[in-house]
């Protein structure tokens, strides 16, 4: 009989060393986000650094479709709530765009100024504004610790509002980290200040899903095997409380190539999220 241990959670959960040229990421985004910006801009489709909330950080980018949006694509980045900004993804929101989706793309306070709590509730605020400028469906998509925060606003302690939770069609968690008791043993809780409250109260692999939840887990088949097993964790849990959900793994993609199918308006990545 084989058994499996972590021993070593650092490099669980550490994805860049493990990927030929991943020092690359995340400065290769920068270009092409800053392109797709600038490209938005010049037709008056970008609306940038809109305010949701008192803090520096409290921003987003809505981008628009040519023709009145069909709903609002809304896009949580990643970075172990430690790291980076909505300036990273913008180019992101190019397959939802294309297929007539409003996208907005958020920033939020990082941590150590900020508790996993407080940031859950930032994101609460920001997908409401945005909403509030947008008609039609949502769809929330995630990467990595975003998927976390992602998936956080369709459980039953959402701090979401309730008229926002009911447009909610679709969650999509890319590589999400959906279970938080494994991350306290990595050296960068010491900012992050996860504890076993916090892990139970912000861990949607520990929680409930709201009614009527459609959930997508996506994972790349080349990202570190505690990834995958993150990424099948929330969906085998919230079957059996009552959610739709589908777990896929892309063959191939790393942890940071499995977030290129949203720049294309064919992808199924792209086509999933925005899906019926």
């Amino acid at each position: 009989m084989n058994y499996f241990r972590i021993t070593d959670w650092e490099s669980a959960y550490t994805s860049d060393a493990y990927v030929v040229g991943g020092d690359r990421w995340p400065a290769a985004w920068v270009e092409p986000a800053q392109s797709f910006r600038d490209s938005l801009a010049a037709t008056s489709r970008a609306k940038l650094d809109l305010a949701y909330g008192p803090h520096e950080r409290n921003r987003f980018d809505l981008f628009l479709p040519a023709e009145k949006p069909k709903g609002l694509v809304v896009f949580i980045h990643g970075g172990y709530w430690l790291e980076l900004d909505k300036s990273y993804w913008s180019h992101l929101a190019a397959g939802p765009v294309a297929n007539g989706y409003a996208v907005a793309i958020l920033s939020y306070t990082l941590c150590p100024e900020i508790r996993l709590t407080g940031i859950a509730k930032e994101i609460a605020a920001a997908i409401g504004t945005a909403a509030d400028m947008i008609d039609g469906p949502l769809m929330l998509a995630g990467h990595s610790a975003g998927g976390q925060l992602a998936t956080r606003m369709v459980t039953t302690t959402s701090p979401l509002a309730t008229t926002i939770q009911a447009r909610i069609r679709h969650v999509v968690s890319i590589s999400g980290l959906h279970d938080l008791r494994p991350i306290m043993k990595r050296s960068m809780n010491e900012y992050l200040r996860i504890d076993a409250a916090e892990a139970m109260a912000e861990s949607p692999a520990l929680l409930e899903p709201a009614e009527n939840v459609r959930l997508t887990c996506w994972v790349g088949g080349a990202e570190r095997a505690e990834f995958i097993r993150q990424n099948a964790l929330l969906a085998n849990i919230w079957t059996g409380l009552g959610a739709a959900t589908a777990a896929v793994v892309e063959p191939d993609q790393n942890h940071f190539t499995i977030l290129d199918g949203l720049t294309d308006p064919i992808h199924p990545l792209t086509r999933t999220l925005l899906s019926d």
